[in-house]
């Protein structure tokens, strides 16, 4: 078993805390709106009767156990790459224990779905959580009912306007809110189960068999809605990393699961006393004086969870663009302290775009749970396929019971995401349809590296003779300092070098050849970090290694090369960029719509310059062109 993820070493009070504030935001604000989409949605709405109340409970009780406590937080945890958890960590497990087997692409493939499909979770989630709070202005006050976009909108721009600034100065206070929020959806629950104790029944698991047996059509409809109730499951294993397995799982049976359970059966019992409740039985579980507090608590309830995803969208983009499916993009950190807290701009806006016109476009939370349940049931069933090639840390020696649980989880996930099919021409269209150009824009990028490496490597030249050649070759003037020379392939010569040579006739007295490896692990121990090969004094071969969520940084690394007797001074330093012109070729292996997405990509990728942090004032790029 890996070791466990950076957080566990910390006091566990604080991780617990914190994991309330970042993990539990999603799932926590589920009760606004799940119940509501089962017997007030617009697709096939259960009638409110004592029998399908107590079903529904049961379903959604029973739902949240086995997905979220028995399947994320018992079994998928126990699938860490390095401690770090999430869809993308997962596949560069599984692609590493499977090596070059043909099984591998399938599986990249599934992987890259569901980080697509995360993708469209992310534009959904701050739109419909933040509507869904904003509507409990309605309830009592019809009068306020079209304030209730623009109210939504100015709280979505706020919540991506500071996002540059970080969130480092605000984060502190995400896990008192959210252990306020959920001491509230307890108490809203308990009050409403007091007045009706029979909704307790739903404990008992039969209820669901006698719902399926009375109307099974509508029942397994039901759970297009029902699996509203487990969103943000994949939050548990995704920020596993920066908490650590068991505070999160303390805050699951501690408090999490406790205070859903109650207010779900809270609005179960509320509308067993009054069916017409239906229209929003969250905010109706209080007195109406509670109604605007809720509504204030709800909204920032709200943008903490999707905080917590906006922030989970720029880890994912990062983790791509180390494992190569991905351009590179320009990163800002937005804290000294914690490396983990970046800013993408360019995604943060395209982000921004999509939730504002999902808001404009669907208007109301009851139209976008069709859009929802297709985006978090689609990737719930991508881990657990993608968890049975990595079958052996699931479940260590109990290898035949893990496939046996993971059969039985991956039925749950196939029957909640079949029963959101019918959804798809309402509004479920949209994450497909977003994940799907995500899917593609990734794809093509990593297909598009490959047949430009190719091409590249079509070209070269070995590097061993070569560098036997020309260090032995007294006529190649040299100049003083030290040449860098950047490669993707730390065996051929660099196309910096070939033509740094043919335009300035010299060469540095001191050659780099150098390479970044991006392992198949989150993170690289520095101790690890660089490895060297001298083919003489002169001339030194360096790969730089780093794992999918360092942050890479060579003059850093080089300086660690004095250890091993390779001192770097960067004002006597030189860096060479090969920097390719891509044309597009009919019959490149690649379709001709792909090569011109995947030129538009090179084009508008970030510098290497930034992206390494290499000094400007030392980085020389040499062109050249390349027919794919």
């Amino acid at each position: 078993m890996a070791a466990h993820g950076k957080g566990e070493r910390r006091p566990l009070a604080p991780l617990t805390l914190g994991a309330l504030g970042v993990v539990y935001g999603d799932i926590g604000t589920s009760p606004l709106y799940a119940l509501k989409e089962v017997f007030a949605g617009a697709h096939h709405p259960v009638p409110i009767t004592t029998a399908n109340i107590l079903g529904i409970l049961s379903l959604m009780v029973w739902s949240l156990v086995m997905i979220v406590a028995v399947k994320y937080v018992m079994f998928i945890m126990r699938a860490d790459n390095r401690g770090e958890g999430g869809i993308m960590a997962l596949m560069a497990l599984v692609l590493g224990a499977q090596g070059d087997r043909p099984l591998a692409r399938t599986l990249m493939l599934f992987g890259l779905f569901g980080t697509a499909l995360f993708y469209g979770d992310s534009v959904i989630t701050p739109a419909i959580s933040v509507l869904s709070a904003v509507e409990g202005l309605e309830v009592g006050n019809e009068g306020l009912a079209p304030f209730v976009i623009p109210v939504t909108l100015a709280v979505l721009t706020a919540l991506f306007f500071v996002q540059k600034r970080g969130t480092a100065s605000v984060g502190a206070w995400f896990g008192p809110v959210m252990v306020v929020w959920f001491a509230a959806l307890a108490v809203l629950g308990l009050v409403n189960i007091v007045q009706a104790p029979r909704v307790l029944a739903a404990l008992d698991p039969r209820h669901i068999a006698a719902f399926f047996t009375a109307n099974p059509k509508l029942a397994f409809l039901s759970l297009g809605a029902v699996v509203l109730a487990v969103t943000g499951a994949e939050a548990l294993y995704a920020d596993m990393g920066h908490f650590g397995r068991r505070p999160i799982q303390i805050a699951w049976f501690g408090l999490v699961l406790p205070a859903l359970v109650l207010n779900y059966f809270g609005q179960g019992a509320l509308l067993l006393q009054d069916p017409k409740a239906v229209d929003n039985p969250f905010y109706l579980l209080g007195p109406d004086w509670a109604v605007h507090p809720l509504v204030l608590l709800a909204t920032a309830a709200t943008v903490i969870a999707s905080q917590a995803v906006i922030s989970g969208a720029y880890s994912i983009a990062r983790q791509a663009t180390q494992l190569g499916y991905a351009p590179r993009v320009h990163i800002q950190h937005t804290s000294r302290e914690e490396i983990g807290q970046i800013y993408l701009p360019g995604l943060n806006w395209l982000l921004f775009a999509a939730v504002v016109a999902l808001v404009l476009g669907f208007r109301s939370s009851t139209n976008l749970a069709s859009a929802y349940g297709i985006a978090v049931t689609g990737t719930m069933a991508i881990t657990t396929i993608l968890a049975f090639a990595a079958i052996d840390r699931v479940t260590g020696r109990h290898r035949v019971l893990g496939l046996c649980a993971l059969a039985v989880f991956l039925c749950i996930d196939v029957a909640y995401l079949s029963a959101n099919f019918p959804k798809i021409r309402d509004g479920g269209w949209f994450p497909l349809v977003f994940a799907l150009v995500v899917f593609t824009l990734m794809t093509t990028w990593k297909r598009g590296r490959a047949l430009l490496r190719e091409r590249l490597e079509a070209e070269a030249m070995p590097l061993d003779p070569f560098l036997v050649g020309i260090l032995r070759d007294e006529t190649t003037a040299r100049v003083p300092g030290t040449a860098v020379f950047l490669t993707q392939n730390p065996r051929q010569v660099p196309t910096a070098l070939l033509h740094s040579l043919k335009h300035y006739k010299s060469l540095h007295e001191r050659v780099v050849v150098l390479t970044v490896v991006t392992a198949s692990v989150p993170h690289v121990d520095p101790a690890d970090r660089v490895e060297m090969e001298s083919v003489d004094e002169r001339c030194q071969i360096v790969r730089v290694h780093y794992g999918f969520m360092d942050e890479p940084n060579l003059p850093a690394a080089l300086r660690g090369c004095a250890q091993n007797g390779l001192e770097f001074d960067l004002m006597e330093t030189s860096f060479f960029l090969g920097r390719e012109t891509v044309i597009p070729k009919l019959g490149a292996g690649m379709a001709l719509w792909r090569q011109k997405i995947f030129l538009a990509l090179y084009r508008n990728a970030g510098s290497a310059v930034a992206y390494f942090q290499l000094p400007p004032n030392r980085v020389v790029e040499l062109g050249t062109q390349v027919v794919l």
